[in-house]
């Protein structure tokens, strides 16, 4: 039996944390759901748009509020009529772990899944093994962005767990191509994440009066781009809370 999947919509803004854009997925046809909109963007709302046009139904669900996933979000719902659900400004209701969303194509499961930010979700497609994870896993790589507030390590380990648990047979990303090996990027992702922790504790071990700035090269070496570097400030910064027992 063939698993359905979903149609993807990508949008226009690559970068260092989007790859190639943010992929907007559809469930569903008749009755159907929209999960991460995607930036503010008009020609990738017209398109989401004319996308879902014929549906008696439709849902519009946001994995977590980063502009990228969320900027037409809002606008989406309201031209559609349509319920804006997830952890976002401006919407409907949030969606509790375990809220199903029904589509014609079978119902998705909301998975909280924090790490990448205090309030993410994923989508569990039991009918399709597949989960939409958002921005907890990328489609290339072995890392994502973790450092956005305290405890948010301890709970990206803990999210983790959880996927594996779940034992999709994809993964489609918020950024990238799907991900067929599950167990092996799921292997990769956590001994990347343990490997930074080490790494940040022989940093501190070397240099205990160091401030995270001070730690980004020592950690990210000296080719790290300058666009990123407050960003693997504030990974190094939640690495060391993690370490201090904070999460």
């Amino acid at each position: 039996m063939t698993r359905p999947r979903p149609r993807v919509f990508t949008a226009a803004n690559p970068g260092p944390f989007t790859l190639d854009g943010t992929r907007t997925y559809i469930v569903g046809r008749e009755e159907a759901a929209v999960i991460d909109p995607g930036p503010d963007d008009a020609d990738h709302l017209c398109a989401l748009r004319a996308a879902v046009a014929r549906a008696r139904r439709v849902a519009v669900l946001v994995t977590h509020d980063h502009a990228d996933h969320s900027g037409c979000a809002r606008a989406l719902a309201d031209a559609l009529g349509a319920p804006l659900l997830g952890p976002c400004r401006g919407a409907d209701g949030p969606l509790v772990d375990g809220a199903a969303v029904e589509t014609d194509e079978g119902e998705l499961l909301a998975v909280d899944t924090p790490g990448h930010c205090a309030e993410h979700l994923c989508f569990s497609w039991p009918g399709a093994e597949a989960l939409f994870a958002g921005d907890l896993m990328l489609g290339e790589g072995s890392t994502t962005w973790v450092g956005e507030y305290p405890g948010c390590v301890r709970d990206y380990l803990r999210s983790l767990d959880r996927i594996e648990a779940l034992a999709p047979r994809v993964i489609y990303s918020a950024h990238g191509p799907p991900i067929e090996d599950v167990p092996g990027a799921l292997a990769a992702y956590r001994e990347h994440r343990l490997a930074r922790i080490e790494q940040a504790e022989q940093a501190q071990r070397d240099h205990p009066a160091a401030t995270p700035a001070q730690l980004v090269t020592t950690i990210y070496g000296d080719d790290l781009p300058p666009r990123l570097r407050d960003a693997a400030e504030a990974s190094i910064a939640a690495m060391l809370d993690y370490l201090a027992g904070g999460g």
